[in-house]
């Protein structure tokens, strides 16, 4: 009984049928949207500093990053060629408008995070020294461009992260697709959110600036507020830091 339920549609009453077209853009959509992103997000927020990293003495991990734009890069790539396959469809009334406002609404999203991403300004710092040996950058100085592309860049991408959820949700009932589907993109989700409660609780929400260039007051954004909700600055005392920089 429970395998025949899994496989059986959504909906009883309507068949489960679906062209070559629309079957591949719910596999790019949901794997872009429903797997990717969230874990390329997941690994912003929680994995500046890595389990074992002698922060603050190693900085500026830079898995985080690449995990995070190597994702994202194949978001946009999927969500293209999801784009593309969905215009194929003329079906557009019914629930499928409700997915299709859902679905771009996303899009358009995703692509402000592209553009933003490019827009992110000039890093600075002491490793990123320019040619006249000044440490000046929008990141390192945490100028106003700098402030604008962040709370643009993090808005958006929450923002997208939940309307994703009605997109594939909406789009999954469109399709009458097995039960089987959604219960494990709800099960896979499940699991995606205590994993970010548990490690918000542990702290691993660590403030971007502190992450790259360390808790030393000398650095000017240390002497700002924190930029995101939930982030936290570690505590390092300051003998600490006269050790260190006597080393």
């Amino acid at each position: 009984m429970m395998m025949e339920w899994l496989i059986s549609p959504m909906d009883a009453a309507r068949p489960h049928e679906i062209g070559l077209a629309l079957s591949w853009h719910a596999r790019f959509m949901v794997l872009g949207w429903g797997i990717l992103a969230p874990l390329a997000i997941m690994m912003a927020r929680f994995f500046k500093v890595l389990p074992g990293q002698d922060w603050p003495r190693e900085l500026d991990s830079k898995v985080w990053w690449r995990t995070h734009w190597v994702s994202q890069t194949l978001v946009v790539a999927l969500s293209a060629a999801g784009l593309a396959l969905v215009l194929m469809s003329s079906q557009n009334t019914g629930t499928a408008l409700v997915h299709r406002l859902f679905g771009y609404s996303v899009l358009a999203l995703a692509m402000v995070q592209a553009f933003s991403g490019l827009l992110r300004g000039s890093k600075g710092g002491p490793t990123d020294r320019q040619a006249n040996g000044s440490l000046h950058g929008d990141h390192y100085d945490m100028t106003r461009h700098r402030l604008i592309f962040e709370a643009v860049h993090k808005g958006c991408g929450y923002l997208a992260l939940i309307l994703m959820i009605g997109a594939i949700a909406s789009g999954l009932w469109t399709a009458n697709a097995p039960n089987w589907m959604w219960l494990s993109l709800v099960c896979w989700w499940g699991i995606l959110i205590a994993a970010s409660v548990y490690l918000q609780r542990l702290g691993c929400a660590v403030d971007t600036y502190q992450a790259i260039w360390g808790p030393d007051p000398g650095h000017p954004g240390n002497r700002m507020k924190q930029q995101g909700w939930g982030t936290r600055r570690p505590d390092f005392p300051q003998q600490a830091f006269d050790k260190q920089r006597e080393t």
